[in-house]
Protein backbone atom coordinates (compact mmCIF):
# COMPACT_ATOMS: atom_id res chain seq x y z
CA UNK A 1 0.00 0.00 0.00
CA UNK A 2 2.77 2.44 0.83
CA UNK A 3 4.59 1.61 -2.41
CA UNK A 4 1.45 2.28 -4.45
CA UNK A 5 0.94 5.62 -2.80
CA UNK A 6 4.58 6.55 -3.42
CA UNK A 7 4.32 5.56 -7.06
CA UNK A 8 1.13 7.58 -7.50
CA UNK A 9 2.80 10.53 -5.84
CA UNK A 10 5.87 10.03 -8.02
CA UNK A 11 3.73 9.92 -11.17
CA UNK A 12 1.95 13.09 -10.09
CA UNK A 13 5.27 14.87 -9.61
CA UNK A 14 6.42 13.79 -13.06
CA UNK A 15 3.18 15.08 -14.58
CA UNK A 16 3.57 18.38 -12.77
CA UNK A 17 7.18 18.65 -13.91
CA UNK A 18 6.14 17.82 -17.46
CA UNK A 19 3.48 20.52 -17.30
CA UNK A 20 6.03 23.02 -16.00
CA UNK A 21 8.46 21.94 -18.68
CA UNK A 22 5.80 22.34 -21.36
CA UNK A 23 5.06 25.87 -20.15
CA UNK A 24 8.68 26.83 -20.47
CA UNK A 25 8.83 25.90 -24.12
CA UNK A 26 6.04 28.35 -24.93
CA UNK A 27 7.99 31.40 -26.02
CA UNK A 28 6.46 34.83 -25.81
CA UNK A 29 8.44 37.33 -27.80
CA UNK A 30 7.57 40.84 -26.73
CA UNK A 31 8.13 44.12 -28.51
CA UNK A 32 10.44 46.20 -26.40
CA UNK A 33 8.68 49.36 -27.62
CA UNK A 34 5.40 48.07 -26.10
CA UNK A 35 7.09 47.47 -22.75
CA UNK A 36 8.75 50.91 -22.84
CA UNK A 37 5.43 52.57 -23.71
CA UNK A 38 3.82 50.90 -20.68
CA UNK A 39 6.73 52.03 -18.48
CA UNK A 40 6.34 55.62 -19.72
CA UNK A 41 2.61 55.55 -18.98
CA UNK A 42 2.80 53.99 -15.52
CA UNK A 43 1.76 56.11 -12.57
CA UNK A 44 0.66 55.58 -8.97
CA UNK A 45 -2.90 54.69 -10.04
CA UNK A 46 -2.09 52.26 -12.82
CA UNK A 47 -0.45 48.93 -13.38
CA UNK A 48 0.39 47.07 -16.55
CA UNK A 49 0.49 43.31 -17.04
CA UNK A 50 1.61 41.03 -19.85
CA UNK A 51 -0.94 38.27 -20.48
CA UNK A 52 1.02 35.00 -20.66
CA UNK A 53 -1.45 33.37 -23.00
CA UNK A 54 -1.79 35.94 -25.76
CA UNK A 55 1.12 38.34 -25.13
CA UNK A 56 -1.15 41.39 -24.82
CA UNK A 57 -0.32 44.19 -22.46
CA UNK A 58 -3.26 44.83 -20.16
CA UNK A 59 -3.82 48.03 -18.21
CA UNK A 60 -5.59 48.53 -14.90
CA UNK A 61 -6.20 52.02 -13.54
CA UNK A 62 -7.87 52.33 -10.15
CA UNK A 63 -8.99 55.90 -10.84
CA UNK A 64 -10.29 55.54 -14.41
CA UNK A 65 -11.94 52.11 -14.23
CA UNK A 66 -14.93 51.01 -12.23
CA UNK A 67 -14.44 48.03 -9.88
CA UNK A 68 -16.40 45.67 -12.16
CA UNK A 69 -14.13 46.42 -15.12
CA UNK A 70 -11.04 45.96 -12.94
CA UNK A 71 -12.39 42.64 -11.68
CA UNK A 72 -13.04 41.36 -15.22
CA UNK A 73 -9.47 42.14 -16.25
CA UNK A 74 -8.09 40.49 -13.10
CA UNK A 75 -10.14 37.36 -13.78
CA UNK A 76 -8.77 37.16 -17.32
CA UNK A 77 -5.22 37.59 -16.04
CA UNK A 78 -5.77 34.97 -13.32
CA UNK A 79 -7.11 32.55 -15.92
CA UNK A 80 -4.28 33.10 -18.41
CA UNK A 81 -1.43 33.90 -16.05
CA UNK A 82 0.47 37.15 -16.25
CA UNK A 83 3.70 39.02 -15.78
CA UNK A 84 3.46 42.27 -13.82
CA UNK A 85 5.35 45.03 -15.63
CA UNK A 86 7.49 47.42 -13.59
CA UNK A 87 5.48 49.76 -11.37
CA UNK A 88 6.17 53.45 -10.91
CA UNK A 89 8.09 52.48 -7.76
CA UNK A 90 10.24 50.01 -9.75
CA UNK A 91 10.94 52.60 -12.44
CA UNK A 92 12.12 55.24 -9.94
CA UNK A 93 11.91 58.40 -12.06
CA UNK A 94 13.41 60.34 -9.17
CA UNK A 95 16.52 58.14 -9.27
CA UNK A 96 16.76 58.67 -13.03
CA UNK A 97 16.69 62.45 -12.47
CA UNK A 98 19.40 62.11 -9.80
CA UNK A 99 21.59 60.06 -12.14
CA UNK A 100 21.14 62.62 -14.90
CA UNK A 101 21.98 65.46 -12.53
CA UNK A 102 25.13 63.69 -11.33
CA UNK A 103 26.44 63.58 -14.90
CA UNK A 104 26.65 67.36 -14.90
CA UNK A 105 29.00 69.61 -13.00
CA UNK A 106 29.21 73.10 -11.63
CA UNK A 107 26.22 75.38 -11.78
CA UNK A 108 24.21 72.99 -13.97
CA UNK A 109 24.50 70.20 -11.41
CA UNK A 110 23.66 72.58 -8.56
CA UNK A 111 20.54 73.85 -10.31
CA UNK A 112 19.38 70.33 -11.24
CA UNK A 113 19.91 68.96 -7.73
CA UNK A 114 18.14 71.99 -6.22
CA UNK A 115 15.20 71.37 -8.56
CA UNK A 116 14.64 67.80 -7.35
CA UNK A 117 14.43 68.66 -3.66
CA UNK A 118 11.01 68.81 -2.01
CA UNK A 119 7.45 68.81 -3.31
CA UNK A 120 6.97 69.51 -7.00
CA UNK A 121 10.38 68.09 -7.89
CA UNK A 122 9.28 66.66 -11.24
CA UNK A 123 7.82 69.86 -12.64
CA UNK A 124 10.69 71.99 -11.26
CA UNK A 125 13.21 69.60 -12.76
CA UNK A 126 11.55 69.77 -16.19
CA UNK A 127 11.49 73.58 -16.05
CA UNK A 128 15.16 73.65 -15.04
CA UNK A 129 16.15 71.27 -17.84
CA UNK A 130 14.35 73.57 -20.31
CA UNK A 131 15.96 76.64 -18.77
CA UNK A 132 19.44 75.11 -19.07
CA UNK A 133 18.83 74.16 -22.71
CA UNK A 134 19.47 70.46 -22.09
CA UNK A 135 15.96 69.17 -22.72
CA UNK A 136 16.95 66.89 -25.61
CA UNK A 137 19.81 65.47 -23.55
CA UNK A 138 17.43 64.78 -20.65
CA UNK A 139 14.84 62.98 -22.78
CA UNK A 140 17.52 60.87 -24.48
CA UNK A 141 18.90 59.95 -21.04
CA UNK A 142 15.45 59.13 -19.65
CA UNK A 143 14.51 57.08 -22.73
CA UNK A 144 17.75 55.08 -22.44
CA UNK A 145 16.99 54.42 -18.75
CA UNK A 146 13.46 53.24 -19.60
CA UNK A 147 14.83 50.98 -22.33
CA UNK A 148 17.34 49.49 -19.89
CA UNK A 149 14.55 48.86 -17.33
CA UNK A 150 12.48 47.14 -20.04
CA UNK A 151 15.39 44.91 -21.09
CA UNK A 152 16.16 43.99 -17.47
CA UNK A 153 12.48 43.17 -16.88
CA UNK A 154 12.40 40.90 -19.95
CA UNK A 155 15.57 39.12 -18.84
CA UNK A 156 14.28 38.69 -15.25
CA UNK A 157 11.15 37.04 -16.64
CA UNK A 158 12.98 34.93 -19.25
CA UNK A 159 11.15 36.68 -22.09
CA UNK A 160 12.59 37.14 -25.54
CA UNK A 161 12.28 40.63 -26.89
CA UNK A 162 12.64 42.46 -30.16
CA UNK A 163 13.05 46.15 -30.88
Amino acid sequence: MIKTSLRSSHRLNIELLATEWNRRIIVIKVKLTDIIEAIESTDQNSEYFLDRENGEIVYINTMAMDPTEQEQICEQLDEHGFYRLPTSYDIDDYGIMENFSSQHSGIQADRLFDAINGRGAFSRFKREVRSLGIEQEWYAFRDAAYKQKAIEWCEENDLEWQE
